[in-house]
């Protein structure tokens, strides 16, 4: 069952990134998608879940967490990533946020207690490598785009709410409450979130009718947010937040392979170099303890 998780999951998250870039090729604002992309999947999840009965009622505490819920992972986390893909391909992105493996692992012990892995220094300092060498034709040439930069930080502003919906999640099947109950209502506050957000700034809710925008529309509502948010929400009950996110490290093959065709992202030395970096860094990070200290020491003998 996991491994099935764990497919959906990597094949639906690895394409959805391309699918919000050609959301923002319309006229449509950004607040705006983001809000009946939510609204449509929380609306979709709300129904299913009333017609089998599976909807569970919560306690006023557990409704403010996912308030919470919703506006850090279903509001915040995608006006970010919705606004960096503006300025880098959706295949750098899906790269930055694989960094919620480490984030996870550093929040897990902030909110949980959990201890840091040994391994958590090495896989973040490959990690960090990884990013600098990924956009290192970038960052340094005579002048540093403002945009590479905006792209970059977005993105890590962005994975890091994530992962502080990731740590909610946990709390909340640590607590025995139904994880489809709780997306739903998580999705429903962070819709509403969005909904106010865009009359705030008099945007438009006119939707565009072009086949490419409701098709990428209809793809991130049921099958990016109403199935994938299920099968990784689940992942983290079953093997914790940190082994859930492991997920993240096949997403950037998927994305940028993606990215090749229909986006013309050009494969550099240094990029190469980069993503196996960032990709080595997550495999350290779920290395079994011992094994790095085991395989240097075999190396040093040979």
């Amino acid at each position: 069952m996991n491994a099935l998780l764990y497919l959906l999951v990597v094949l639906i998250w690895g394409t959805t990134w391309i699918a919000i870039t050609l959301q923002q090729q319309g006229d449509v604002a950004i607040t705006v998608s983001i809000f009946y992309r939510f609204a449509l999947a929380a609306g979709v999840m709300m129904l299913v879940l009333l017609l089998v009965r599976r909807l569970r009622r919560l306690a006023l505490r557990d409704h403010l967490f996912c308030m919470a819920q919703g506006c850090c992972v279903f509001a915040f986390n995608f006006y970010c990533f919705y606004h960096a893909a503006a300025y880098i391909s959706s295949g750098l992105e899906s790269v930055i946020f694989s960094m919620a493996v480490l984030f996870n692992a550093v929040n897990s012990m902030i909110f949980f207690r959990q201890r840091l892995s040994p391994n958590l220094l090495p896989a973040s300092i490959l990690g960090m490598c990884g990013i600098v060498a990924l956009f290192w034709q970038d960052l340094t040439a005579t002048q540093i785009a403002p945009e590479l930069l905006t792209g970059i930080g977005l993105s890590l502003l962005g994975t890091y709410g994530f992962s502080l919906g990731n740590m909610i999640s946990s709390r909340h099947q640590r607590r025995g409450l139904d994880i489809l109950s709780t997306n739903a209502y998580a999705m429903t506050y962070g819709a509403i979130l969005m909904g106010l957000f865009s009359l705030i700034q008099h945007q438009s809710f006119t939707l565009e009718l072009s086949p490419r925008y409701l098709g990428s529309l209809l793809y991130l509502a049921i099958f990016g947010s109403v199935i994938a948010f299920a099968a990784y929400f689940s992942l983290i009950g079953r093997i914790g937040a940190s082994g859930a996110a492991y997920s993240t490290l096949l997403f950037p093959l998927v994305a940028l392979t993606i990215s090749t065709f229909y986006e013309d992202y050009h494969w550099h030395l240094n990029a190469i170099i980069g993503l196996i970096l960032i990709l080595l860094g997550n495999l350290v990070m779920f290395s079994r303890p011992g094994m790095l200290q085991s395989w240097f020491k075999r190396a040093a003998v040979q």
